[in-house]
């Protein structure tokens, strides 16, 4: 097939999807949304940054969102409603390019790895190329609700897509309350493609972390700063709860290292003895890192499938998550994880202790989460579902 992709290619989500098609022989085409060296292997690659992404700086390797200078995440809300309003006035600027684009490279078929802004290009220019848009994350929940123009250019969207591919049976249902046909092809898989269980397998334990971990109960929190999807205040307040009845408990945060807002909740709440900032890991140690921790936390209020509960459950790290329906999908609360109300510090200490305290919780959750992980989130299953549903829609 000769694909073109339209994404963040900076995204490892994007990367995920990128290197599966390149290596099984496809012609795969990419434009990305935010400026970033081209992926190696792609056939063509071009930049086209909409929704001002260009201002954005770039990231090194290795580095995740916590490297951005600490104004711009203290003001991060505010750019991001006043990116709702603005982003989607950029898109007719960038709309001759994209079709010259078409027209040079000739796809059968375009995926947009996301609704905003990604998919809101694509459905910018009619064409008689099918167009698959993804929705992940709080593309429904969240972004399309966050301006008149985003839930306009989101109905759009969906209405001009030949398919949909979701990381949850949420979303779906949401796509078609905002205007996707309900007689379109739907699929649902995690929103990287799944978990490549041969890599779980090979990451080692004694994988090199940062510095050595102490002999005690380990909490890992991997998101990172996510306002207004993550309650982290909430995650570093229940900390000196926990603490109070377990005071070996030790917290683990990669991708926090330098921020200044985690540091003063680390320094205001007195947790330097049991928390450690980190920054951003290796595919290799988080997943190292999952292996020698008892408990994954995700205090989430808006999510999709986040890829590193999956990560955690393949790694057999026992889930405390917030109580949100996509969650649900992936968490039985009390069989495989815990589900908590994320905006309650005492409901998140409390979750953390009964886990740390049962063990046998945490035993089963592990076989039951390994048998869900190979069975609904095996990256080569997946993405040969993927396939499949690619080629359905051609042959329509």
């Amino acid at each position: 097939m000769r694909l073109l992709f339209i994404a963040d290619g900076r995204s490892s989500t994007a990367l995920s999807w990128l290197q599966y098609w390149i290596g099984n022989g496809h012609e795969t085409h990419l434009i990305s949304t935010f400026p970033c060296d081209p992926p190696q292997g792609v056939s063509s690659f071009h930049i086209l940054p909409i929704a001002f992404a260009g201002m954005a700086r770039p990231l090194p390797p290795g580095k995740a969102n916590s490297s951005r200078p600490g104004w711009v995440k203290r003001f991060r809300g505010s750019l991001r409603s006043l990116r709702y309003i603005l982003g989607p006035l950029s898109l007719p600027f960038y709309r001759g390019r994209f079709r010259a684009i078409l027209d040079e490279v000739r796809p059968e078929l375009i995926h947009a790895l996301r609704i905003p802004y990604e998919g809101m290009l694509a459905s910018s220019v009619k064409s008689t190329i099918p167009l698959v848009v993804s929705t992940w994350g709080n593309d429904l929940t969240l972004h399309a609700r966050g301006s008149l123009f985003m839930r306009l250019l989101t109905r759009r969207t969906l209405r001009r897509s030949a398919g949909l591919i979701s990381d949850t049976r949420r979303d779906a249902r949401l796509a078609v309350e905002w205007g996707f046909p309900a007689d379109r092809p739907v699929l649902v898989v995690p929103g990287a493609g799944g978990i490549d269980l041969v890599e779980v397998a090979a990451a080692s334990a004694s994988e090199p972390l940062p510095e050595p971990m102490p002999d005690r109960p380990l909490i890992v929190n991997p998101r990172g700063q996510r306002p207004g999807s993550l309650r982290q205040d909430v995650f570093f307040q229940s900390i000196p709860l926990v603490h109070e009845r377990i005071p070996a408990a030790f917290f683990v945060c990669p991708s926090l290292a330098g921020d200044p807002q985690a540091t003063r909740w680390v320094e205001t709440l007195g947790l330097g003895g049991g928390v450690k900032l980190w920054p951003h890991l290796s595919r290799a140690q988080i997943l190292a890192l999952y292996k020698r921790s008892e408990i994954f936390v995700s205090p989430s209020l808006h999510d999709g499938t986040p890829n590193s509960l999956l990560e955690a459950m393949a790694c057999g790290c026992f889930p405390v998550v917030g109580d949100i329906e996509s969650l649900r999908e992936w968490v039985s609360d009390g069989v495989n994880g815990l589900l908590v109300d994320a905006s309650s510090p005492r409901a998140l200490a409390d979750a953390i202790v009964r886990a740390l305290e049962d063990p046998g919780l945490r035993q089963a959750a592990k076989t039951k989460n390994a048998l869900i992980i190979a069975e609904r989130a095996d990256y080569r299953q997946c993405m040969a579902m993927t396939g499949a549903f690619y080629l359905n829609l051609l042959t329509r």
